[in-house]
């Protein structure tokens, strides 16, 4: 019997799911331990919250008053520094124990700091939590010359903060296309575009070193013999995930937490929800999915393992993104496609891009056209076939897909 639920950390699957276990009906206590103020929302940390336009209450993922009428214990300011599921508790940093039946791992992740000879330079900056953005921000005047490594999502949001704040702004990537994968080749190309057509300059580069100067901050790329020079510069390379206390506890690890399809990890009274976990599904460990909505569907899950209830039907994955004033949603896996549907013109947003394999579609990507993006994702949860000219053609409406 579960009478005593503690959740490490609080970001959105760690407040997803305590939601989903008042939601169903779990009566036991129920504790929240969150090691800033409060639990916050992490994207708009690129945007609005690096911009100086939200502030951190803005940015709450519940209000205070939320905590209290669903009798959740927000143990904030707190670090567990370990697990103790054999004696029912989790320690605090403090010395406090907490008791607990159950275990819900909510760690997230921190940014990835590659070994890049001078990344140390105090110059040289990341952005996953509020602090890294308090700190960012008073770097991004008008004017401030700012190298972004990596063009993945929060790259391509940072620099276009940057740029909107007045910042010379270049952005460089290893790879000729970003987000390729994900978004396929037609829409990442005219993403990654977009940015030259708002003042960032973009290059395929590596950067082999950085050097402090007097006068800023010197970057070396690979092909290139001559250094730039910056103000700041912004790693935006991917997370890591934060699997510490799974690993003091003897849980197994392998690049993430490993769970099973209901968020259980090898110790049945511990489970993992959010960035760090890493499914397994029929004998194989899937990647892990770094995304907002994911993680509230893991929180749902654990929470329905908790209460012993079936989990929620699973959906297709969905994430989106905002850039130069554009708003931009994917759902599925292009990689899953053979071909690809464009709906609309590439010169005339909005438009949508679908990704299809046997007449069905398994994936789809949108610009400032959300509504094709949630037709998309009930096609695949349905499994309907389609016809390619309808979905291309703007005048036919894809309600009248859904139909097959």
């Amino acid at each position: 019997m579960t009478d005593r639920v503690v959740i490490v950390g609080g970001g959105i699957a760690g407040v997803s799911t305590a939601a989903a276990l008042r939601a169903g009906g779990f009566e036991g206590d129920l504790s929240l331990v969150d090691a800033g103020e409060f639990p916050y929302d992490r994207p708009p940390l690129s945007k609005a919250f690096l911009a100086g336009t939200k502030d951190l209450g803005q940015i709450a993922l519940q209000t205070s008053d939320w905590y209290d009428d669903q009798r959740v214990r927000l143990v904030n300011r707190a670090v567990v520094t370990a697990l103790r599921p054999s004696d029912g508790a989790v320690e605090l940093a403090d010395g406090r124990l907490l008791p607990a039946d159950r275990v819900v791992l909510a760690t997230g992740g921190g940014a990835a700091r590659p070994p890049i000879p001078g990344a140390g330079s105090d110059r040289v900056h990341v952005l996953r939590t509020a602090d890294d953005a308090d700190r960012l921000r008073p770097a991004l005047f008008p004017g401030a010359r700012l190298l972004v490594v990596g063009a993945g999502l929060i790259g391509a949001e940072v620099a276009a903060t940057a740029v909107r704040l007045g910042c010379e702004v270049v952005l460089v990537d290893p790879v000729a296309t970003p987000l390729a994968a994900p978004l396929g080749p037609e829409l990442a190309t005219w993403l990654h575009t977009l940015h030259t057509r708002h003042r960032v300059t973009t290059a395929q580069a590596a950067v082999e070193s950085f050097t402090d100067r007097p006068d800023g901050i010197e970057a070396r790329f690979t092909g290139d013999a001559t250094p730039q020079l910056f103000d700041a510069v912004v790693l935006g390379v991917g997370m890591v995930p934060r699997t510490e206390l799974a690993e003091q506890a003897g849980l197994e690890v392998d690049r993430g937490i490993v769970v099973d399809t209901r968020q259980v990890t090898s110790n049945p009274a511990v489970l993992a929800v959010g960035d760090p976990a890493r499914t397994r599904h029929e004998g194989t460990l899937l990647p892990r999915t770094e995304h907002w909505e994911a993680a509230q569907h893991d929180g749902a899950r654990a929470a329905a393992t908790v209460l012993g209830t079936p989990p929620p039907a699973p959906t297709a994955p969905w994430f989106w993104t905002d850039r130069h004033g554009h708003h931009i949603e994917g759902v599925g896996s292009m990689a899953d496609a053979t071909r690809t549907v464009l709906r609309g013109s590439l010169d005339d947003p909005s438009f949508a891009v679908f990704g299809l394999r046997d007449e069905r579609v398994v994936a789809a990507a949108s610009v400032d056209d959300p509504s094709a993006v949630r037709a998309a994702r009930r096609m695949i949860d349905r499994r309907v076939t389609v016809d390619a000219a309808r979905l291309a053609d703007p005048a036919v409406n894809l309600r009248t897909l859904l139909r097959g």
